[in-house]
């Protein structure tokens, strides 16, 4: 999900080349996540009928567990889901913070933020929806737009905020 999110579109074949995994095991993979409606086919992609392109159903995931019911095999999965998420974004960090580039430009733009903040549920959500929408103009503001001239200089960077109750 994270490829198709940082790509748009691919094929089977071009998601197996990029992890080093098998066409088969790909493939089952993106007919599950279709199954949950989370990805779906790119047919205007493809250049014949063998070729099949796949995207996700919309970039910009949010869930919580009001979305679910309230059964303990839920909530376990719901547990195993936010675990696996945050596993994925404190590698994501570790990897960024090992790098040997320490003098690059990127290196200087990066950032890391935090808050303690004192917030109702409804601000909580609205904190989250304001997030998303400024993640998603960023993602966005490309569409339909021809590449500016500096885009030989941009590198795909990954944002990640979470917003929890928790004491200092």
């Amino acid at each position: 999900m994270d490829a198709l999110r940082a790509g748009r579109a691919a094929t089977v074949g071009m998601l197996a080349g990029q992890f080093g995994v098998a066409v088969g095991s790909v493939s089952h993979h993106l007919k599950v996540l279709a199954e949950a409606e989370l990805v779906t086919d790119a047919p205007e992609l493809a250049r014949d009928r063998r070729e099949r392109w796949w995207r996700l159903v919309d970039p910009a995931i949010r869930w919580s567990a009001d979305n679910f019911d309230d059964g303990p095999a839920t909530l376990a999965t719901l547990s195993a889901a936010e675990a696996v998420g945050l596993e994925r974004q404190v590698e994501l960090s570790r990897g960024w913070l090992g790098r040997d580039d320490q003098t690059s430009g990127y290196a200087h733009a990066a950032f890391s933020t935090d808050a303690w903040l004192t917030v109702t549920v409804d601000e909580l959500n609205d904190l989250a929806r304001e997030i998303q929408e400024v993640l998603t103009r960023w993602r966005m503001r490309e569409a339909g737009q021809p590449p500016a001239p500096a885009a030989s200089d941009r590198r795909q960077v990954f944002v990640f905020a979470r917003g929890f109750p928790a004491e200092p």
